[in-house]
């Protein structure tokens, strides 16, 4: 196998993941360098994005994969957009670290600690719906940057905790005191916590080799969930959680829409086949649909910037 060129973001957590994904190449006797690379979604940190753009941080790797500068790309797979490029393709989905989020409060451990009134640091429309829900008590505080970036504004005392994915932490090694969030209290973003390691479609070489790293359950679980946003519509940024958990026989897929108040949250759950994901996905959009999720978010959509 020719050595292998790897595109990847600059963050602490990307070089992380794609170095993960290097040592697991490197196991298999393939050799791999790396490319780091700007995105639209580096470029314009401080900005707040819309529930329906999709691709900010993955638009740059895929055209250097179509330009032939790269052979790979390692996403962070809720990055991802359900439809990819033509040529492109989503070779591997390696084993998902855990998908649920975390907070780490400055004084004391877990979301009970923060205190009345309390100002918890997070920038996503779905976690702002979820927790107004669990702690209507507390203020949100948009909060950007990397993992480093925002605990030092916990640290400051900026905020009075800070609400994370717990696989970020994990792949980091941060080891802060933390809280695993229930996901009937809080479901994460789609594809949560899994890779998506992108190639092209004609590379049937380098397609064999990731092979390898492929994780069934994993794929499983996020092809459900990627169905079932694309059914709503939505983006990574949308007041949508949803969760797919492969059991010994069955697929289960949780979901929740909700307005960014929290005053209307519809959830539902569907069970199928694990050979089945897509169409579970597709219906148990269309049963949320049904109920008024479209309506929800569509004034979410109107609300937030375009």
């Amino acid at each position: 196998m020719r050595p292998i060129r790897i595109a990847t973001r600059g963050s602490a957590l990307a070089l992380r993941q794609t170095t993960l994904m290097r040592e697991r190449l490197a196991a298999l006797g393939c050799d791999a360098e790396l490319e780091v690379l700007r995105t639209e979604g580096d470029r314009s940190q401080t900005a707040p994005a819309a529930i329906g753009v999709t691709g900010i941080f993955v638009k740059e790797l895929e055209e250097a994969l179509l330009a032939r500068r790269c052979d790979l790309a390692v996403h962070s797979l809720k990055d991802l957009p359900t439809r990819l490029p033509e040529g492109l393709v989503l070779a591997a989905v390696p084993e998902r670290e855990d998908p649920r989020d975390a907070v780490i409060v400055a004084r004391g451990r877990g979301l009970a600690a923060v205190p009345a009134g309390g100002r918890l640091g997070t920038t996503s429309p779905r976690r702002v719906a979820q927790l107004a829900v669990a702690r209507p008590d507390l203020a949100c505080v948009p909060m950007r940057g990397n993992v480093d970036t925002r605990l030092r504004k916990l640290a400051e005392g900026v905020v009075d905790g800070l609400v994370l994915a717990m696989a970020g932490l994990n792949r980091l090694g941060r080891a802060e005191e933390r809280e695993a969030l229930a996901v009937d209290l809080m479901l994460p973003a789609s594809c949560q916590g899994a890779l998506g390691l992108e190639c092209r479609e004609d590379d049937a070489e380098l397609r064999a080799v990731l092979h390898a790293l492929e994780h069934a359950a994993s794929r499983v679980e996020v092809e459900a969930e990627r169905a079932f946003v694309r059914a709503l519509g939505c983006g990574c940024q949308a007041p949508v959680g949803v969760l797919g958990r492969v059991g010994t026989s069955a697929l289960t897929l949780t979901a929740v829409v909700a307005s960014l108040d929290g005053k209307q949250l519809l959830r539902g759950e569907a069970t199928g086949p694990v050979s089945d994901g897509a169409r579970l996905g597709q219906e148990l959009a269309a049963s949320l649909i049904a109920r008024g999720a479209a309506e929800i978010l569509a004034e979410a959509r109107r609300v937030l910037p375009a």
